[in-house]
């Protein structure tokens, strides 16, 4: 029986345009789920955009538009974000979309009959820029009396009639779950974070606002929005067809893995499973936080101007060294700078160097001194079994680390094979076999040939493009392209198509004086 893949992105706030912080999260998610596609599991992607919330209608009535046409709009560019960044999402939800509503509203009834939903006031200081409201202790008190939020945002005194989840009632049911499931959350800072944070207690949440309309309104009165953050995180539930348990998307439940950015950790860590328990729904298995980026050592700020579209990274450098750059820079799960000569420096040296003159240097003698066509093994040296040993071994290497959520480290056990690989084809010399040893040239290059199948095969993940078109000269048919068919070795004879280029050195465009 085929196991099941569950991943999701975190659905995008539309107050704003995507960012190179979106994309980063979405291709670590796409990564995850075309290694398991690979891995022949039954994958299920998903993504999306989160539309309702104060931030919003305030954003459309800036923009001079009514809410659900700004809505629409911005949608509409996180999905062509996606489109643009080779994203290979199943569906993508919106929260504006009748199914979304439904399921969101059934949520919301379950909790209620379960006992755990009551009507009061809230008083408390709330961040409209982060849709929460903090304790006083979280604040930061200014020289000039201001108030900020932990994460920067100013907060303003709330008063308004309320719905209150019985939060506080889960909080020894949370600590149990991180203690027996440490897999539950990660990386381990964030999940320190969120262990000490729940451990100084919980207080009942506010999940309904009365001051403005552009939300679900809650199940029997209709004087009330759902707090974002209930709506936005049913998502995960209503694109599988919740409350319909017997409707087909609903066998990928619990979620494998939600891949969110560090600034939500809280809201999936904390508030999700206390819903999900709340209304006697299993658990997620993984929710796993990335960092963020700074921009040559900045903080991304509209104000300076440094917010960067990955669209335009693509359209300098291509979209499978910028899917390459973003998650080999920094261990994922911590923070990164985005440094142009960081960027440039990893496609001309890892890629360009190390990986496609390998490709083309073995390519190339193949096709002029084996007619373009996949020599036989031959007896094989030591030295060509350690090399295809250390090929065979990172499916195994690289499943471990997908399970880890430890992206980066994947590919720098593949880098240990390509320059493994380089140091062979150096140390053997096939250009000099041709003149003293014909038979063990052709098996050096077979040899070689052999490693990069697993190399391009197990990087189609991070760089789906390229190695489609690598496996292609390496003349691997489309239908042997995943981890099962590297048990199986090509069949010596086939012809290879001639070799081409993959990755162009990048040279800084010259600008006019």
């Amino acid at each position: 029986m085929t196991s099941r893949y569950y991943v999701t992105t975190p659905i995008y706030y539309v107050n704003g345009a995507p960012h190179i912080g979106h994309a980063y999260t979405s291709i670590a998610a796409d990564v995850l789920a075309r290694f398991n596609r690979l891995d022949g599991k039954d994958v299920f992607f998903l993504t999306g955009t989160d539309e309702h919330g104060q931030k919003v209608e305030q954003a459309a009535q800036t923009a001079g538009i009514d809410t659900q046409s700004f809505t629409d709009g911005i949608a509409a560019d996180f999905r062509s974000m996606a489109d643009a960044m080779g994203i290979s999402y199943d569906d993508f939800i919106r929260t504006t979309e009748p199914r979304h509503k439904q399921a969101a509203q059934a949520l919301w009834e379950k909790v209620a009959a379960n006992g755990h939903i009551y009507l009061d006031a809230y008083e408390g200081w709330y961040a409209l820029r982060d849709e929460c409201f903090y304790s006083e202790d979280e604040l930061t008190t200014h020289a000039d009396g201001r108030k900020t939020a932990p994460t920067g945002a100013p907060v303003e005194w709330v008063r308004e009639p309320s719905y209150f989840f019985r939060l506080s009632a889960f909080e020894d049911r949370l600590l149990a779950l991180y203690e027996q499931h440490p897999e539950f959350l990660g990386p381990m800072g964030r999940r320190n974070e969120i262990v000490s944070f729940v451990r100084q207690g919980l207080k009942d949440l506010s999940i309904s606002r009365t001051s403005f309309k552009w939300g679900i309104p809650v199940p029997g009165d209709a004087d009330h929005v759902m707090y974002v953050w209930f709506d936005a995180l049913t998502n995960y539930l209503s694109a599988l067809g919740y409350p319909d348990f017997s409707a087909e998307r609903m066998k990928y439940w619990p979620a494998s893995a939600h891949i969110v950015g560090k600034d939500i950790i809280r809201f999936h860590a904390v508030f999700w499973p206390a819903f999900l328990m709340a209304a006697e729904i299993d658990l997620p298995h993984s929710v796993f936080a990335n960092g963020w980026w700074t921009i040559e050592g900045e903080k991304m700020s509209k104000s300076i101007g440094n917010v960067i579209d990955p669209r335009d990274l693509v359209a300098s450098y291509g979209l499978d060294p910028v899917r390459f750059f973003l998650l080999r820079e920094v261990p994922f799960g911590g923070d990164s700078d985005l440094s142009k000569r960081s960027l440039v420096n990893r496609l001309n040296v890892e890629l360009a160097n190390d990986l496609g003159n390998l490709a083309q240097r073995t390519l190339s003698l193949i096709a002029r001194n084996c007619d373009a066509t996949l020599p036989a093994f031959d007896a094989r040296s030591e030295d060509d079994n350690a090399l295809l040993a250390s090929a065979s071994l990172l499916p195994e290497l690289l499943r471990g680390q997908m399970g880890r959520f430890a992206l980066t480290d994947g590919l720098e056990e593949v880098w240990k094979v390509i320059r493994a690989c380089n140091s062979y084809i150096d140390r053997q010399a096939p250009w000099a076999l041709k003149k003293t040893d014909l038979v063990r040239m052709a098996t050096v290059l077979r040899v070689l040939h052999e490693a990069m199948r697993h190399i391009a095969i197990l990087l189609q993940p991070y760089m789906p493009g390229t190695m489609d078109k690598l496996l292609t000269q390496l003349g691997v048919a489309e239908t042997a392209r995943d981890f099962a068919s590297l048990a199986t070795p090509l069949d010596a004879g086939i012809t290879l198509p001639a070799p081409q280029g993959l990755f162009p050195r990048y040279v800084e465009p010259e600008t006019a004086a």
